[in-house]
């Protein structure tokens, strides 16, 4: 488990987030979750409890972020888990909308790295949050398959980059009991669980136990994991 240092999870006011926060705070560390709202944040950070506290800033506006981390100590793990679901076609693309994601997840990504460059030691590992659509693109992902797809490259330039600082990625697919699939109905859902060798969707946990596994052991390094039950087989 981490040690020196403080646990760092940018987009933790909800979803994987908020999973991965409450993870390690209930195992006793300090934890700083962020989000676009700062009033948010602490409120999140309370509900957490134990050594929690939030902080706001916007991936998309990475000019702010520097700023807004200033005051983080020691970081011992990283995780950037912010994500905003999109829906872009090629034949109907929208320049603002697809600029907007790109800024978030490969602008706001690298430099929320390079904002706390300075206070990650050796020992500190880095997890970024990908997805599965950059396999498995479906209509309207256009943006999101893409960037995703860049995450995979990120992962190899900053692990080179960053050595020995450990850096993975992280590409769940469908997460059953997450906050967008929960609601959905029991047909979609099964739906999918039927084209799963395993006849079972990813849950929270199960992403969480992953993101623990790729920022804990010491010999995982330059990883893309896929947690989605075997389902890019089928």
């Amino acid at each position: 488990m981490a040690t020196d240092g403080c646990i760092v999870v940018v987009g933790g006011t909800a979803g994987l987030g908020r999973e991965l926060a409450q993870h390690y705070a209930d195992a006793g560390h300090e934890v700083v979750l962020t989000g676009r709202d700062a009033e948010r944040a602490a409120q999140v950070a309370k509900e957490v409890g134990g050594r929690t506290s939030g902080l706001g800033f916007d991936l998309a506006e990475p000019e702010g972020i520097a700023d807004a981390t200033a005051g983080i100590g020691p970081v011992s793990r990283l995780a950037l888990v912010g994500i905003e679901r999109d829906n872009n076609t090629v034949r109907e693309f929208n320049i603002a909308a697809a600029r907007h994601l790109a800024a978030l997840k490969l602008v706001g990504y690298t430099e929320v790295v390079h904002a706390l460059a300075d206070r990650l030691s050796t020992e500190s590992s880095i997890v970024l949050f990908g997805g599965l659509a950059k396999d498995r693109p479906y209509p309207g992902s256009i943006t999101v398959s893409t960037v995703n797809g860049g995450v995979t490259g990120m992962v190899t330039a900053m692990a080179t980059e960053l050595a020995p600082i450990r850096v993975n990625a992280l590409h769940p697919g469908i997460v059953a009991d997450s906050p967008f699939w929960a609601d959905k109905p029991e047909s979609v859902l099964e739906g999918f669980r039927s084209r799963t060798p395993t006849g079972q969707l990813a849950t929270m946990a199960d992403v969480v136990y992953a993101a623990e596994f790729l920022l804990e052991n010491p010999s995982m390094n330059a990883a893309n994991l896929h947690v989605e039950g075997g389902a890019l087989i089928m």
